[in-house]
């Protein structure tokens, strides 16, 4: 069939009208309203993070030696330049009869990645930073599944692939080796592995719900 040339313009804005309607709507659960405010979540709140909020962490006898966390991953970060350690004096408990804890400290290295991240944990306490070792961002969007049976707050949950930027020292093989969940995320980028976010839907639109999903 065709079309007389002065009726192609009415016809794509009959076309386009629909989707314009749907994205000048922040409250539908579209993907260009999803893909806009995860966008935006991840450029305040895209670092991955390590946890460790308080600094300099102390390391007891005890913990050295029963291989907790810490006690694995400080002294790789020392070998990296990141954290310094000194032997130091504090009162004698049950816990720690020697005495003695060893403190790792960041360094002007280590300092550039604890950086301004708030996270509430789940005991209700705030943590204004974190020390960070990457950096995500969107790739594309996957799928997106409703939740309604709130009806006056529903919620999302958003799976989508990503891009990361880690810290370059991430290559050495024993950081590689003490922080194996960091080196799968790193590994899943570019759709070989999906992240899952929370959404709800406020008086503003769609935004992205902090924490675990």
């Amino acid at each position: 069939m065709k079309f007389p040339y002065r009726g192609i313009p009415m016809l794509a804005a009959l076309i386009l009208l629909p989707a314009c309607s749907r994205h000048d709507d922040p409250a539908a659960p579209t993907r260009a309203n999803f893909t806009l405010a995860l966008d935006d979540y991840l450029a305040r709140h895209g670092d991955l993070c390590l946890a460790m909020f308080d600094w300099p962490l102390d390391l007891t006898p005890a913990e050295a030696g029963n291989g907790a966390r810490h006690a694995l991953q400080m002294p790789v970060f020392e070998k990296l330049g990141l954290v310094s350690s000194t032997v130091v004096s504090v009162a004698r408990t049950d816990d720690n009869p020697q005495g003695v804890v060893k403190r790792y400290a960041l360094t002007d290295e280590g300092r550039k990645y604890y950086k301004l991240h708030d996270y509430k944990s789940r005991d209700g306490v705030d943590h204004p930073r974190d020390f960070c070792v990457a950096q995500i961002t969107l790739d594309k969007l996957v799928q997106w599944q409703l939740d309604t049976h709130d009806a006056q707050h529903p919620t999302a949950v958003v799976s989508y692939t990503y891009r990361i930027a880690p810290a370059p020292w991430l290559q050495d093989a024993d950081a590689q080796r003490v922080l194996p969940m960091v080196v799968r995320i790193v590994n899943g980028a570019g759709g070989h592995l999906q992240l899952h976010q929370g959404f709800s839907l406020t008086e503003h639109g769609w935004e992205a719900t902090p924490g675990p999903v």
